[in-house]
């Protein structure tokens, strides 16, 4: 087949443009901006656009597909002229179901653990050497790719995002993935220049859930209040599969797993972190791995990509970064450091880097969020609030909204920087929350900190 993309570089562009080249397929693409670390994989395969840019002559009728990525806007030149000549478009998750509608399509969703949820059941399956199709939105340690598609497995892991599928289709990607089985970890509002209200928001967990295949099974937190509403009240026939919290304890900062055999060390650790792991196992017995396999495999795995992900560790000190940025995603994370250590300080900095962040209403939202550190500090870029077209975001509404009176706050990333590096680190955790990078924090000297 020959494929063209348009928007070739994102995160799961570039990895699904990788997976189909792997599968032999013509690959074309396009993009007015490529970072790394897509730009060097892609130029490795030969993938990487000869320039910048909007090339209407790269479509044609010899096509047999073009996808489209978020980072395209509807009036792109190359949409246009694909929408012209009437060469079938996909968005990037309508492809994904057209190359999975003879597999058993396994779903993950969820405001918060999806990625790490399926990049646990990722792991189990290839420590027991089980072959399947798969989409996470990480790197994994031991995977070549974020996207690996096949024509002979019968299975395929998809994380299933809530978030729009492409600039000309406004639903939300886990609609279209139809799966046979499916998980939900937590409803929390997120997105909200996509999901106004909270009831909008929930309302799309609820289209998810009926799309579930008829005879299919749901796998929930029955934790979570949203999520067991949601799934309680749903008339689709399909298996309903309840999980929660397994019993677990932390003896020298080390976090044991309760099993039928006894304490099981494990590398991950938080509350949050073991309810994955319950939704993960449950999940992998549904595809066959017993309760046995699945435990000796889950000893091993360290965690997905920026969640959690250790980055430096002294005698006296560690640093962890993590992807949260939304307040349920803080709050845990910041919960399940403090337990991990409870007897170092907990230096946690938080970015405020996205839409919904900078909205006043969703601010109150981070009530509570950073209570558990011993420091807390809040940074964002008053530019940020500006380039998407905000209204202007002030320390004090940010200090209201979190409602800690020695909350710190940055908006400048020299000055945050230089109060970073004058931390005392003896005996103590920095955790560092966030989708964006600190107004360019130079992660390698944060390093040399810890000691």
């Amino acid at each position: 087949m020959r494929i063209h993309f348009i928007a070739i570089g994102g995160s799961a562009m570039h990895n699904l443009a990788l997976a189909l080249h792997h599968k032999k397929y013509t690959i074309t693409g396009s993009d007015d901006v490529i970072f790394e670390p897509s730009k060097t994989r892609l130029s490795a395969k030969g993938l990487f656009p000869e320039s910048f840019g909007w090339f209407p002559e790269k479509i044609h009728t010899g096509l047999d597909a073009v996808i489209l990525g978020m980072h395209a806007k509807a009036d792109n030149p190359e949409l246009i002229r694909a929408q012209e000549l009437g060469v079938t478009i996909y968005s990037y998750p309508e492809f994904l179901y057209e190359q999975s509608k003879n597999k058993t399509r396994v779903v993950i969703g969820g405001s918060h653990g999806k990625t790490t949820i399926t990049s646990m059941i990722l792991h189990v399956l290839k420590y027991h050497d089980r072959a399947v199709d798969f989409m996470v939105g990480a790197q994994l340690d031991g995977f070549d790719r974020m996207v690996h598609l096949t024509e002979e497995n019968d299975f395929i892991i998809l994380e299933g995002d809530e978030y729009l599928s492409s600039p000309i289709d406004r639903r939300p990607k886990f609609h279209l993935y139809k799966p046979n089985i499916a998980l939900l970890s937590g409803i929390a509002w997120d997105h909200i220049n996509v999901f106004p209200t909270f009831d909008n928001y929930v309302e799309q967990f609820k289209v998810f859930v009926d799309s579930i295949v008829k005879g299919g099974s749901i796998t929930y937190n029955i934790e979570d209040p949203e999520v067991r509403k949601v799934v309680e009240a749903s008339e689709n026939a399909i298996r309903k599969l309840p999980y929660q919290t397994p019993e677990y304890s932390v003896e020298k900062r080390q976090t044991l797993l309760k099993t039928p055999e006894g304490s099981m060390p494990i590398e991950v650790f938080g509350k949050h972190n073991l309810s994955n792991l319950a939704g993960a196992k449950w999940i992998c017995q549904n595809m066959g791995i017993d309760e046995d396999d699945f435990y000796e495999a889950i000893a091993t795995f360290k965690g997905a990509s920026k969640r959690l992900e250790k980055i430096a560790e002294g005698k006296t000190s560690v640093a962890y970064k993590d992807f949260a940025h939304s307040p349920s995603k803080v709050a845990a994370t910041t919960k399940a450091t403090k337990e991990q250590y409870p007897n170092r300080k907990l230096i946690a900095c938080l970015e405020l880097h996205t839409y919904s962040s900078f909205n006043p209403e969703f601010l109150k939202e981070y009530k509570g969020t950073l209570d558990d550190a011993d420091v807390a500090v809040v940074f964002y870029l008053p530019e940020s609030v500006k380039i998407k077209k905000l209204k202007k975001v002030t320390p004090e509404q940010i200090s209201r909204a979190f409602d800690r009176d020695d909350l710190q706050i940055f908006t400048d990333a020299v000055a945050f920087k230089d109060h970073l590096y004058g931390q005392d680190f003896d005996n103590s955790v920095l955790l560092l929350m966030s989708s964006g990078n600190y107004g360019g924090l130079d992660l390698e000297e944060v390093k040399k900190k810890i000691q």
